[in-house]
């Protein structure tokens, strides 16, 4: 298992050990795939190196038939502190690299989820914004601060944002560049739970070996129908369609019903075997950038 490695769902992931590794460090273990943003030294800042790793190891995540959840953490008590700024003097382009990353994790298939703590801000907020859902601890802070180095921040980010949090709050974070608390975070949508710095893992964990126990099938569908609204209602009859005949081919609905009745966990075994929402009908996914 790599440093940071996934737990048994249910249970609370090991605490991190102190490293001066620079990487994105990976386990998978029982359905859930754990992704580490590990840079101790700069509060898990991401290097160019750490910002190109991710969209190929996310590709090679979605395409596991084997992963069913996605958790991304930052190594330590600290989630991410955004980009390395030593990049921009080096003449490199993170907020490129930050989209193609951010891309990937939204495109990840079934459920991710974000696991912070301390501070999660500018490239790291972007991240956790690309995640299905965001668990923080009391005490962790948010922002997304181009503004503060007179960058233009991507199209793609700021609507994906603006989805999540709405119009006012997406324009006090990029104008004012300010740190907010986890109270306010919670209050505009940017987390969807906070708990006790203590709690954090197990709570996860709980979450984590919930969605485990749910239809694949109706959280994959679900996932797509929200990221990737139907063009018009004729385009969403087709992929409802196209989704129920998966449900009917699969038994999942059978098992389903069969398991309500006889009063017993039900055993989805759904894991696939249908086409990606870019190549569903009337579906317009536009290109990252």
């Amino acid at each position: 298992m790599e440093p940071g490695g996934s737990t048994v769902p249910g249970e609370p992931a090991p605490r991190p050990t102190a490293t001066t590794h620079t990487a994105v460090t990976h386990a998978v273990r029982e359905g859930v795939a754990r992704v580490v943003l590990c840079h101790p030294a700069r509060r898990n800042a991401l290097t160019g190196e750490m910002w190109r790793r991710i969209p190929p190891l996310l590709r090679r995540l979605s395409a596991d038939p084997g992963v069913r959840v996605l958790v991304l953490t930052g190594h330590g008590e600290t989630f991410c502190a955004g980009a390395d700024i030593r990049d921009l003097r080096a003449g490199d382009a993170p907020q490129d690299l930050a989209v193609a990353a951010e891309e990937a994790i939204a495109a990840f298939p079934g459920p991710s989820l974000a696991v912070i703590r301390g501070d999660c801000v500018g490239g790291g907020c972007q991240l956790a914004a690309a995640c299905d859902l965001r668990l923080a601890a009391a005490g962790a802070r948010f922002g997304v601060t181009p503004a503060r180095l007179g960058l233009v921040y991507p199209a793609s980010s700021t609507a994906r944002l603006t989805r999540l949090i709405g119009p006012s709050a997406t324009k006090h974070l990029l104008f004012s560049a300010e740190l907010i608390d986890t109270d306010r975070a919670l209050r505009v949508g940017l987390v969807d739970e906070v708990l006790p710095p203590d709690a954090l893992e197990r709570r996860a964990g709980r979450l984590i070996a919930t969605l485990l126990s749910r239809s694949a099938l109706t959280q994959r569908a679900a996932k797509e129908f929200v990221d990737h609204p139907p063009a018009d209602p004729a385009a969403g009859t087709l992929r409802t369609e196209r989704w129920r005949t998966a449900q009917r081919e699969s038994g999942e609905a059978a098992e389903g019903v069969a398991a309500f009745l006889e009063r017993r966990p039900p055993s989805f075994r759904w894991a696939g075997g249908i086409d990606p929402p870019d190549r569903a009908p009337g579906v317009r996914v536009p290109p990252p950038g």
